[in-house]
């Protein structure tokens, strides 16, 4: 078995188990035995809720002012008080994403012999297999080109393949009709609910499954399609929407999609299909040597060795591939909304909490789309980017009304529909750098890109307008005279002001995270500005406040303080470390330029680690190991990998959210930790930043021999990298624009000067 492919021995329990399949659009997750099998089916644009205005009284700034006073004097529970006055919204239809609905296939005759379940990561193709004289074979694919979701099913013995398909709606409002004549089963449902909505309003879908068979009959009884006695039999599924959609030219774009591959045929589909994933997927291979035994294994039985602390390399691989396959079936270029926080799968477990399934602006959407630039998957960014762009839109209100402030601002989380406001608790609600942190992404992407068209068009307006908001809302400190926001939160977490410990604090002002986001936001607006020739006022804004803005520091701990005080944790265990986005996924602190910085972000992840009872979610463990590896440390960066690995995926390696953590009811899927692990193996590969690109900069010593061909690195480059007993062999760089950086292997440093399409091969020397 490659480390390509995730396989089993036998049939999967539940969705915790399945194996997902995505085209940007709908997304399904198969589970089940020789028996039965269930398509949990889902779609992105499938909502609960409704797109309203906030209602709200518009703030001045004399209220902020006063509020402000509160923290300035120390008083932080009249503080908390009047912001819970002054700026909390109102959930109204805030809404989540929902399940859709499950298609259930029932199978008369189980199989007498094993079986096999199986993803290929190389053609996005599920597998299941029966492994008697049946010779049953069933797979399924999601179509990009062809807008569906495809299956297959076969037999070794003629007029050997018999079933019963029906749908059961996920939702209250489902309904569905069966029609033998055409062997088509009809849907139509509303994402209603009632934890985050009204249960009234949600967007409407309708679908469309067909069946195909080559022999025997189809036959409909009881609101089921049932095929007796064919040869070979095929099932296309196919969902659409009325979200953002005026007209009514959605209700037949499912039946018009069935229709097209039903006529163009499976043998074709599939053919498309894995020309078009390969496009996406073949730019980057990984290998890494190890355990051949391993790799004969069975995928949840490596995860258990890995558990019991077996070396398997392979196994990372396995998953930093897994990462790139969901986000390539998750989110497309022309996905109409990006990566929610369970990608576009929902098991219908998050939705029906107080999280919702939705945009995380603290940590979880960001995390999402961590890897994507690096991973070589550039255009499956975009439908993030846009959402940026409607999120500016509507946070323009949001600015105005809360903070009498021009510009845009988005706080926690978002919706399908562009929700900016404040949260409704401002313990939590209040992280008034979601916005920022999320449109941080366009920097990126330019970054990687250098796509002046992408910076003049969209990343230097809409980061131009996040940066004219905190021009106008942030103050001066009196004391320190420092420019900084508030009052807002370090994300989620809370502290303690002075030596009491009857209360803690959830608001304050000048916050580690906000200031990070801050400078780099003012940073690259001034570059921006520069490079396009324009806005010379506010580059003089710019400059003025970039020499106002507090410098990181470091507690009397050792450690990289969370607050602009050294404030005492409430909660050292706590799973959220934003303060060290400075070093990760930022380029604020590292060990070469800020070498005490460095030392105090290692010391916080040692506090955090350390820490008894530990919320060891699995966004924090990415976060663990992407920090490690931008310290350079290989060993500890791999503990945490292999901790996200083993104890913190199901058997079919999506990442998980402890039960008990959060209000998680169970072990509950969230998809940040999948992405935030591939982009953590990527960066213990190839770091670039700062004009520079470091080669094997966390290599452990388990890695010792592999090599991984088409990572791409800021600047428009890519990077091939092959080593040997721990050290570099070959690399090789390909520059997509004019490139100007440092090389670095090591204590090795050669400075790089390539021209568009221009490719240079060096050895361990860095040498030609």
């Amino acid at each position: 078995m490659s480390d390509t492919k995730l396989w089993y021995d036998k049939g999967a329990d539940g969705w915790k188990q399945g194996l997902p399949l995505g085209n940007g659009k709908m997304g399904a997750v198969l589970y089940g035995d020789a028996a039965r099998e269930v398509w949990s089916l889902t779609e992105v644009t499938y909502w609960s809720g409704k797109p309203e205005e906030t209602p709200f009284a518009p703030r001045d700034k004399a209220d902020l002012e006063a509020l402000r006073s509160h923290f300035w004097s120390g008083d932080y529970a009249a503080g908390e008080e009047r912001a819970a006055e002054l700026l909390q919204s109102e959930k109204g239809n805030f809404g989540t994403n929902m399940p859709m609905c499950d298609l259930i296939v029932e199978f008369p005759d189980a199989c007498g012999g094993g079986v096999t379940r199986e993803l290929d990561l190389e053609t996005a193709i599920y597998g299941f297999a029966c492994e008697d004289e049946t010779g049953i074979r069933r797979e399924a694919l999601a179509s990009h080109p062809d807008g569906v979701i495809a299956g297959r099913l076969t037999s070794a013995r003629p007029g050997g393949v018999s079933f019963a398909l029906a749908l059961e709606g996920r939702t209250e409002r489902f309904a569905c009709a069966a029609d033998p004549a055409s062997g088509v089963l009809t849907f139509a449902g509303r994402a209603t609910e009632t934890m985050h909505s009204d249960g009234q309003c949600g967007v409407r879908a309708e679908g469309r499954v067909q069946v195909v068979a080559r022999g025997g009959q189809i036959t409909a009884r009881g609101g089921r399609l049932v095929v007796e006695g064919a040869d070979e039999a095929w099932i296309y599924v196919a969902a659409s929407t009325d979200y953002g959609r005026e007209d009514e030219g959605w209700r037949t774009e499912a039946s018009a999609a069935v229709g097209r591959a039903v006529a163009k045929g499976y043998a074709k589909v599939r053919e498309d299909h894995i020309a078009d994933y390969r496009g996406l997927f073949g730019r980057v291979e990984a290998s890494l040597a190890g355990s051949r035994e391993g790799r004969l294994l069975p995928t949840d039985e490596r995860m258990s060795r890995l558990r019991e602390g077996a070396d398997d390399p392979g196994l990372f691989a396995l998953f930093f591939q897994y990462g790139r396959y969901l986000t390539i079936a998750g989110s497309r270029e022309d996905s109409t909304l990006p990566l929610h926080l369970q990608g576009i799968w929902n098991d219908g477990e998050a939705n029906r909490m107080a999280w919702s399934c939705d945009y995380h602006l603290d940590i979880n959407t960001e995390m999402n789309y961590f890897p994507t630039e690096a991973a070589n998957l550039a255009e499956c960014h975009l439908p993030l980017l846009r959402y940026v762009e409607r999120l500016a839109e509507a946070g323009r209100r949001t600015a105005r009304d809360f903070y009498a402030a021009p510009g845009w601002v988005a706080h926690v989380f978002s919706n399908a529909w562009g929700f900016t406001a404040p949260g409704w608790h401002y313990s939590w609600g209040l992280n008034v750098t979601g916005g920022l942190w999320l449109a941080e992404q366009l920097r990126v992407h330019y970054e990687y890109g250098l796509d002046d068209d992408f910076l003049r068009r969209s990343a230097y307006p809409v980061l131009k307008e996040a940066a004219l908001f905190f021009l106008d809302y942030m103050s001066v400190h009196p004391e320190k005279g420092w420019l900084v926001t508030g009052p807002s939160n370090s994300p989620e977490n809370s502290f303690y002001a002075g030596k009491a410990r009857e209360r803690s604090y959830a608001l304050s002002m000048g916050a580690t995270l906000d200031q990070v986001l801050v400078r780099d936001l003012f940073a690259f607006c001034l570059a921006s500005a520069e490079r396009l020739g324009t806005d010379a006022d506010l580059q003089a804004r710019l400059r003025e406040a970039q020499r106002l803005l507090p410098p990181l520091q470091i507690g009397a701990g050792g450690q990289l303080q969370e607050w602009l005080e050294d404030y005492g944790e409430a909660q050292p265990d706590h799973r959220h470390v934003s303060h060290l986005h400075a070093l990760f996924p930022g380029a604020q602190v590292s060990p070469r330029d800020t070498p005490e910085l460095a030392e105090a972000a290692k010391r916080t992840l040692a506090n955090r680690m350390d820490a008894a009872e530990l919320e060891d979610v699995e966004f924090t463990l990415a976060l663990f190991a992407g920090g490690f590896a931008r310290l350079g440390e290989g060993e500890l960066a791999l503990r945490q990998l292999s901790y996200l690995v083993g104890r913190l995926c199901f058997d079919n390696l999506l990442t998980y959210s402890k039960a008990g953590i959060a209000g998680a009811e169970s072990n509950i899927f969230v998809a940040d930790g999948n992405f935030g692990g591939t982009a953590a193996f990527a960066e213990m590969l190839m770091q670039s930043r700062g004009g520079a690109i470091d080669l094997l900069p966390a290599l452990p010593a388990s890695w010792h021999t592999g090599s991984i061909r088409g990572l791409r690195a800021r600047g428009n480059a890519e990077v091939d990298l092959a080593w040997s007993g721990g050290a570099l062999t070959s690399a090789t760089i390909r520059a997509g624009s004019a490139l100007q950086a440092k090389l670095r292997y090591g204590n090795r440093e050669l400075p790089l000067n390539l021209q568009a399409d221009e490719a240079i091969v060096l050895d361990v020397e860095l040498l030609t």
